[in-house]
Formats: structure tokens, sequence, C-alpha cells
């Protein structure tokens, strides 16, 4: 999927990360949680009132960190995760400044900007992860976790999901004294990112089948 060059990979990885910023500023903008992906740095963030800009890097520096300590060497791949966990980071910051405090109005609309950003942040990670450029430093520690046990990626991913989520809604609670960066939208992303993954991944890989077909 997206192997036709290696500028077209690089490009698709770059405007997925787009896609998984401009989501993420939605959930931030609706007030009702983010993603497992981001929850963990917009908590800490909320707590310290350090910008996300500072906190997505510090915690995607740790999930690398911790990827060292698992497989005991350091890869190129680790390493890239490292200048792409910046380059996010960047797209963030620009996309909080571009989309302001954009609301909508009223709980309801609360709840369909946290689905209309759940559904763009499964574009960008179906996008980023189909470029096969590096994975995401949540994904490289799943992958790490994975390696070293023997188990699944699947599973392992489902276990850092909910690993960051439990440690965000344990430190809202205790230093917010409420539910902080962990609320429904954070249960709606988790049910819907996943599923929006998997359609794009099918109707891409259809349209590929399709053009294969018809050059034969």
């Amino acid at each position: 999927m997206y192997q036709k060059s290696i500028v077209k990979r690089f490009a698709v990885y770059i405007l997925g990360l787009l896609l998984l910023a401009t989501g993420t500023s939605l959930a931030m903008n609706s007030g009702l949680g983010l993603s497992p992906v981001n929850s963990l740095p917009y908590t800490i963030s909320l707590i310290s009132g350090v910008s996300m800009f500072w906190c997505v890097i510090t915690v995607y520096a740790i999930y690398i960190v911790a990827q060292f300590v698992i497989l005991r060497k350091v890869r190129p791949a680790q390493l890239l995760q490292i200048v792409f966990s910046i380059v996010f980071s960047y797209l963030l910051e620009l996309v909080r400044w571009v989309m302001g405090s954009l609301t909508i109005p009223t709980y309801v609309g609360s709840l369909a900007m946290t689905v209309i950003s759940a559904v763009v942040v499964g574009i960008g990670v179906a996008l980023y992860t189909g470029a096969r450029i590096v994975p995401m430093p949540m994904e490289g520690l799943a992958l790490a976790i994975a390696e070293r046990t023997g188990k699944q990626f699947s599973a392992m991913k489902n276990v850092v999901d909910c690993g960051s989520v439990a440690l965000s809604l344990v430190l809202s609670l205790l230093l917010l004294g409420g539910l902080g960066g962990v609320r429904e939208g954070t249960v709606i992303s988790a049910l819907l990112v996943g599923r929006v993954v998997g359609l794009w991944n099918y109707l891409v890989s259809r349209r590929e089948r399709r053009e294969s077909d018809d050059t034969r």
C-alpha cells in the first residue's frame, strides 16, 4: 500500500500525521476527552499547564526509551520516531493555532466533534501506517512488547492503549479531581478509530485490486 515511490510514501506519512493532529485538536476543543494515543500527554498538559507540544514530545520520548529497554538495542527506526514525534508536535501546534477555539455549541455538538475527530484520526492512522515509513512511538512500544513476548501486535496495542488510558485516568482523578482528558470521547475514539482504519484499508486495497485488474 502506498509503495510506488519513497517520495509518495513520505508525503502520505506526513499527511497522516497532519490528519492525526487535526483530529487531536478537534477532540481537545470538544472537551470530551482524547483518543488513547494522546490522552496521557493531554492529561499531563492539563495538570502541569505545559503546552501539548512539550507534553507530546516528553511522553513519546518515554515510549521510545521504553523500547530501548525492552529490546535492549537501539534501531534506526526508533531514532526516526524521535524525529517524527517532533514533526507531529509542530503539526499539532500549527493546527491548534489555525483552529483556535472552534467548537460546536451544546453537548450534542461536542459529541459530533468527537465523532468527526475519531474519523479523522482513524484516516490519519491508516495513512501513516500504510506508508510503512516508521511507527509512531505508541505503536513502536506495542511492537517492541510483541517482539519481546512473542504475542500478537494487536493484543499488545490494546494493552498499551488501555495502560495509557488507565494512567491518564488515575492522574486525572488524583491531581485534577475529575476525569480530565479521559471522558466519553476517549471511549468513542477507542471504539471508532480501529474500525475507521480497517474500513479505509479495505477500501484502498479494493481500489488497488481493481487498478491491478484493469492493467492486465
